[in-house]
């Protein structure tokens, strides 16, 4: 009898969740918020930081128990599909963080005239937008891969309606948007 090793490997780990500070493989993991220095490591959203030193910024982490405790983890136990929902809803804010950006909050930050303040930040200021946009992208990319997972594991899509509102909100800002038209 041949045994095909890759997809024995593949049955043992499907659905295995790896925690993100010791690599420890299990069912669950807690899933939550850190600002432990530390977790700016291993957290994902903080993998193209340059210095992670001294980072006392909120971390969304999956972890195991232990790691949880060493790492004073502010979450739940959370299966793929739970850890999934999570993930997509982190990412649901940051995309909304980014058009309330867009939408005014960086007249707050830059010094702009008053008879200015209903030009749009591509308009003000070229570089600071297309810093801003190339987040955005990323970060709709990365909408699209967690997406994409809730398809190829025929799990349901918490809240699809979002990703219509969202795309409504910048087109009207007269931007453009990876998630639709």
């Amino acid at each position: 009898m041949q045994l095909d090793w890759d997809k024995a490997i593949n049955d043992i780990l499907a659905e295995k969740m790896s925690c993100q500070a010791c690599g420890a493989l299990g069912d669950e993991m807690i899933v939550g918020y850190t600002r432990h220095t530390e977790a700016a490591e291993f957290a994902a959203r903080c993998r193209d930081c340059v210095d992670k030193s001294d980072c006392d910024a909120r971390k969304l982490v999956v972890v195991c128990e232990p790691c949880a405790r060493k790492f004073r983890v502010n979450g739940q136990p959370m299966d793929e599909t739970g850890m999934m929902s999570v993930l997509l809803d982190e990412c649901r804010q940051n995309l909304e963080e980014s058009i309330d950006y867009l939408t005014g909050y960086w007249k707050e930050e830059s010094e702009v005239e008053y008879d200015e303040m209903d030009k749009r930040l591509d308009e003000i200021d070229p570089e600071l937008f297309k810093e801003e946009d190339s987040w955005r992208m990323r970060l709709e990319e990365e909408y699209l891969q967690l997406h994409r997972w809730f398809r190829e594991h025929a799990r349901p899509i918490p809240d699809p309606g979002w990703r219509s509102q969202y795309v409504e909100d910048v087109i009207s800002l007269g931007y453009g948007t990876l998630l639709g038209d």
